[in-house]
């Protein structure tokens, strides 16, 4: 079975967490609009190597239970039952790889820049000038100005740097499955 891959998995910081949730919405209407082609192969695929992996298990199993043979004998037996499946192994791999990268570039290319900055900066204009009106900047104190200007440049780079993260995250590839390894009973 083929899972959803999550497309923010990182740990956020709350501006972070501002820009996550404006791709909220996108991601919720890329699960709801219907599959791409990448999709339905990457299922397709997926289909197919779980079907093949549960007569591998099955197949596997026949020999643990084999008790005419040696623990060595039954384990020989599967590893030469695996290098039969192997190929199945990369050809998923492989697929799942190419039809993850499409499943991506098609997530990005719905993913509206311009709206999650908007967004993630409306609440800078009501904070700007509640600052501005603020005693501390009405004064034209040299310290004041330097201190108020840090703040807002760090507010400004976390925002910056909250935009970084999710296109970061959007941009890796899910990494291929790892193979089954058969359980010694």
């Amino acid at each position: 079975m083929v899972r959803a891959l999550s497309l923010v998995p990182l740990s956020l910081a709350p501006l972070s967490l501002a820009a996550a949730l404006a791709l909220l919405p996108v991601s919720t209407a890329v699960a709801e609009t219907q599959k791409t082609s990448a999709e339905l192969r990457l299922e397709s695929a997926a289909a197919v190597f779980e079907q093949k992996m549960e007569e591998f298990g099955a197949r596997a199993e026949r020999i643990q239970a084999d008790d005419s043979l040696s623990e060595t004998q039954k384990g020989l037996r599967i590893a030469a039952l695996w290098s039969d499946y192997q190929p199945h192994v990369a050809d998923f791999t492989a697929e799942a790889t190419r039809q993850a990268g499409q499943i991506a570039q098609a997530a990005l290319a719905e993913i509206d820049i311009e709206a999650i900055v908007r967004e993630a900066t409306a609440g800078i204009a009501p904070m700007v000038e509640s600052v501005s009106t603020n005693g501390a900047w009405a004064q034209a104190d040299p310290d004041h100005m330097v201190t108020y200007g840090l703040i807002a440049q760090y507010g400004m780079d976390q925002a910056l740097d909250a935009m970084d993260e999710v296109e970061a995250a959007l941009a890796v590839p899910p990494s291929p499955p790892v193979p089954p390894i058969p359980s010694e009973t």
